[in-house]
């Protein structure tokens, strides 16, 4: 070293650390997904309570949420692209929360959607900053395994929302359990912004990108549109099911509502946990070294998926072969989490990450939640006059062939993905 030159000095880092920001972003996912699934466990109280037909249950547990949702998803994103994600996720928090409390006053139809948009709206501005935020933090190499751990808010929330609606509807009412859902979102919001912050942005991403030049990017890459469309096709029957499945156990299988949240929490915990997980640890490890992988790896899932629900659903068997075969549906249908999000952050420039995920999850969500959950309500009332009390299972059936749509767009993806791809530091 020179005379007179000191050492270089390590620049302390500020700020939480990546796993902790990682924690907390996998807490606020989980309430996420806490608050849309409770509505499935209390299918029956609300349906009785308020009136409702299938189709309009469907309603509330699909358009009624995913259209505001939806759309509302890009121009949070763009907020989000140009202020701080962590306010936008806090606010978000604590707007659904506040909207998910008060579904547990509506006394009619009507109400209950108003507050199911009112929701839709506060949930549309969470995932999308997550997303982006976990990317800041994380370099490529450990992206898809971290966008893994965060996506396990879906099993933990689905699982939860299943065990927890189930038990405090027993034993106050449905309407207790929104309003514990949603009292306890509010108060972690302000505890979310505490302890969350942005880091720092390079400079060539001081400055986000409008929303029309970003589109002209996505729209302009088949990839974009192959993996849009084949997670809406996927999340198609996810979500229908996630709604609907409680109800299937009471009227085809015979359980009651805190047999049907045990036999829903362990499953959806266990199966969806494992899939996620290994759908990012997977891509990790195959996609540094070929890109097709990360379409790829949920093609294949879905192509096993679908026979093991047809067959879970439709062969007569005991109630514990049921759970060992769905087990194995519940892990691979949301296998695609991970990487098919992993490989939307790397369409486009880092400063367009926000946008570029609020667009992909816009499409998703619009065809995913707007349409699975109440298709599946719609064709349970047309089945009714043949199906009797299995006709919601006939419907659910119906919409599997969504998962062999799904597969072949990711297929043809994984054909694609490489010339779209775009590096970490590669030029705007």
């Amino acid at each position: 070293m020179a005379e007179g030159m000191a050492p270089p000095v390590a620049q302390p880092r500020t700020g939480p650390k990546p796993g902790v920001v990682l924690a907390m972003l996998l807490l606020v996912y989980t309430f996420n997904f806490l608050d849309r699934q409770i509505l499935g466990i209390l299918a029956q109280p609300i349906k009785d309570d308020l009136g409702l037909s299938d189709a309009q249950f469907g309603a509330l547990g699909g358009i009624a949420f995913a259209l505001l949702y939806s759309i509302l998803g890009v121009p949070l994103s763009l907020l989000a692209d140009r202020t701080r994600r962590s306010w936008v996720i806090a606010g978000a928090l604590a707007f659904w929360s506040g909207f998910t409390a008060l579904c547990g006053t509506a006394t009619q139809f009507w109400q209950m959607f108003a507050f199911r948009l009112g929701v839709g709206i506060g949930e549309a501005g969470g995932v999308a900053p997550s997303y982006a935020l976990i990317a800041d933090y994380f370099p490529p190499h450990k992206r898809a395994r971290a966008l893994a751990i965060f996506s396990l808010g879906v099993p933990i929330g689905l699982a939860g929302g299943t065990l927890l609606g189930a038990y405090i509807a027993e034993l106050v009412n449905w309407r207790a359990a929104f309003l514990f859902m949603g009292i306890a979102g509010v108060i972690l919001a302000p505890i979310f912004l505490f302890v969350v912050k942005d880091p720092p942005r390079p400079k060539s991403a001081a400055k986000p990108a409008p929303l029309l030049s970003v589109f002209p990017i996505i729209t302009k890459k088949p990839s974009f549109w192959l993996m849009a469309f084949a997670a809406s096709c996927s999340s198609l029957c996810g979500y229908g099911l996630a709604l609907w499945t409680p109800a299937v156990l009471m009227r085809s299988f015979g359980l009651d509502m805190i047999g049907t949240g045990q036999f829903l929490g362990g499953l959806l915990l266990i199966g969806g946990t494992a899939g996620v997980f290994a759908g990012g640890w997977l891509a990790d490890k195959l996609g540094m070294a070929d890109k097709s992988w990360y379409p790829r790896l949920p093609a294949i899932a879905w192509l096993i998926t679908l026979p093991c629900f047809a067959t879970a659903l439709l062969v007569d068997m005991p109630l514990w072969a049921v759970w060992l075969l769905l087990l194995v549906p519940n892990g691979l249908n949301i296998l695609w989490i991970g990487p098919l999000t992993t490989a939307v952050q790397h369409l486009v420039p880092q400063h367009m990450r926000a946008t570029a995920s609020g667009s992909f999850l816009m499409i998703n969500n619009l065809i995913g939640i707007g349409v699975g959950p109440t298709l599946m309500g719609f064709l349970s009332d047309r089945f009714e006059g043949t199906y009797g009390d299995d006709a919601l299972l006939y419907a659910a059936v119906a919409c599997l062939g969504f998962y062999l749509v799904a597969a072949i767009l990711a297929l043809l993806a994984s054909r694609t993905i490489s010339k779209d791809w775009v590096d970490d530091h590669a030029p705007a």
